[in-house]
């Protein structure tokens, strides 16, 4: 038996998530679904992040145990031909027996996109949410800064994740949070705004919740010091609002080498 880790990029419009759901389209069943057809086997693949619905990823991780003879680095190029279009593995390695997404360290970093103009872009308004009001960038990196280090963010958090509900802990660490403007070149009076976030780790809707509130101090909603108490107050309905789903995508999980 192999264990085989894939690296896997999808726009996640017409999928009610990562993880499988009993008569929903997912990104895991539509996965599990080719990898079944192409080994002819029955394979359950075990994932790093489970996105939520309408969440895009550049790189997810997943792996799977398997008996097939392909070699790992065809079976990116051997899938492809048994996914739809908006999934595709983009790199696959073998690993040890016991190599698990979830339980090893890692830095993952999630970008949220946000269009800024009079009207919506067309090109994009599957893959980023949209402001009809100028964002002020500096306001919001000196409201980010509030966010970094290891923190309780029960207040970025939704009071149904699991982790709050079976009593874990929300202390986790960001590193980094970058916020960068352009304008948009083919459209006149448009911009986007992207935000990048990276941890440790992160609880249900944490990241959605974050932008949602720098998006409240980009426009003039809130003053970054708002962010500071909202953070302290360790409770869901002091921070801003959970950011749209469309905005978001997991861009990059580095290992660390550890185990968790």
């Amino acid at each position: 038996m192999r264990r085989i880790r894939i690296r896997t990029a999808y726009d996640g419009t017409n999928y009610c998530g990562f993880q499988i759901q009993p008569g929903m389209p997912t990104v895991e069943g539509e996965l599990n679904r080719a990898l079944s057809e192409l080994t002819h086997e029955d394979i359950n693949i075990i994932g790093a992040s489970r996105t939520d619905s309408g969440v895009h990823a550049l790189c997810n991780v997943a792996v799977f145990d398997t008996e097939s003879r392909i070699p790992a680095d065809r079976l990116s190029l051997a899938i492809s031909p048994f996914l739809p279009g908006d999934i595709r593995v983009t790199e696959a390695d073998e690993v040890s027996g016991e190599w698990h997404p979830r339980k090893q360290a890692c830095i993952k970093t999630y970008e949220y996109f946000i269009s800024c103009g009079s009207f919506e872009d067309p090109m994009t308004r599957l893959y980023s949410a949209f402001s009809k009001r100028d964002l002020n960038i500096e306001k919001m990196h000196k409201a980010a800064e509030y966010l970094i280090g290891e923190h309780d963010f029960t207040s970025f958090a939704n009071p149904s994740s699991q982790v709050l509900m079976d009593g874990g802990s929300a202390v986790r660490t960001i590193y980094s949070i970058e916020i960068e403007k352009k304008k948009k070149g083919y459209l006149e009076g448009l911009s986007e705004v992207r935000i990048a976030v990276t941890g440790n780790g992160f609880l249900y809707n944490m990241v959605r919740i974050i932008a949602g509130t720098l998006i409240s101090v980009g426009n003039g909603l809130w003053k970054p010091e708002r962010v500071k108490d909202a953070l302290l107050a360790k409770d869901r309905t002091k921070a801003g609002p959970t950011a749209e789903a469309k905005g978001l995508r997991l861009s990059r999980i580095e290992y660390t080498g550890k185990e968790k």
